[in-house]
């Protein structure tokens, strides 16, 4: 286990030379209590790649992997990061090109995962947990997920129906089905309440697709509208209570 500690902080330390040890962002120096702003840019600033989050990842039981939107700060992520850390799960962040189409970083990240899980067999699960246009990153794999270890996907405020400019520039087509091994959650904000959908004429997160678990968050968590970016610490929140069940 001590070996595979050092392999990891020697490859994430590689992906980000540049950074120097105390803005690598680590669960353990995120503070969404003091200076959330600065925490998010710590992840914003790493290069595209996948990065563990813990100093000590365990390499067993679940990988949760985290997937940012378009022109995410990152400072919605520290608190739903440091939440849905537990002795069980290993939690990865996946930074990446989100101005452009989303199917290269997904093949990207399905290569990565791939090449994770043959290092360590005792994971027994991957879950992917997505924001935004994230989302559409990880409906990639509802499909093409291929791997013998079952996957969830947590796809929160996402137009995953597609819109206008991804259909004609990326030509995204919404998911039709959803593999075997693959479990689907979407987490559907309140159109009326969500800044990036509400002027909408019509609610990108509907879709219809068997096998898709579709929940519609509340008006308010904690006292505050819930909107788009908030609404993660409110998914984070019920995982964590559910136990990721």
């Amino acid at each position: 286990m001590k070996s595979n500690h050092f392999f990891f902080s020697a490859l994430a330390l590689t992906f980000s030379f540049i950074l120097c040890a105390e803005e690598y962002p680590w669960l353990s120096s995120l503070d969404y209590n003091n200076d959330v702003f600065k925490s998010g840019e710590k992840l914003m600033r790493l290069e595209h790649g996948l990065y563990a989050l813990e100093e000590k990842p365990s390499n067993e039981g679940s990988l949760i992997i985290a997937i940012h939107g378009s022109r995410s700060r990152g400072y919605e992520w520290v608190y739903p990061l440091k939440t849905i850390d537990t002795r069980n799960h290993d939690v990865y962040f996946f930074r990446w090109n989100d101005q452009a189409c989303t199917e290269p970083s997904a093949i990207k990240l399905n290569q990565l995962i791939t090449q994770k899980l043959a290092l360590n067999p005792r994971i027994e699960k991957v879950i992917l947990i997505s924001h935004s246009y994230g989302g559409l990153l990880t409906s990639w794999f509802y499909k093409n997920w291929s791997n013998k270890i079952p996957m969830d996907v947590h796809a929160i405020a996402t137009p995953i129906a597609g819109i206008e400019l991804v259909n004609n520039v990326c030509q995204y087509i919404p998911p039709k089905e959803i593999s075997e091994n693959v479990n689907v959650n979407q987490w559907l904000t309140q159109k009326g309440l969500d800044s990036v959908f509400r002027d909408l004429e019509f609610d990108p997160q509907i879709i219809e697709l068997e096998g898709n678990e579709a929940y519609l968050l509340p008006s308010e968590y904690r006292d505050q509208r819930l909107g788009h970016n908030w609404s993660i610490s409110y998914v984070a929140d019920k995982l964590k209570e559910n136990d990721f069940k």
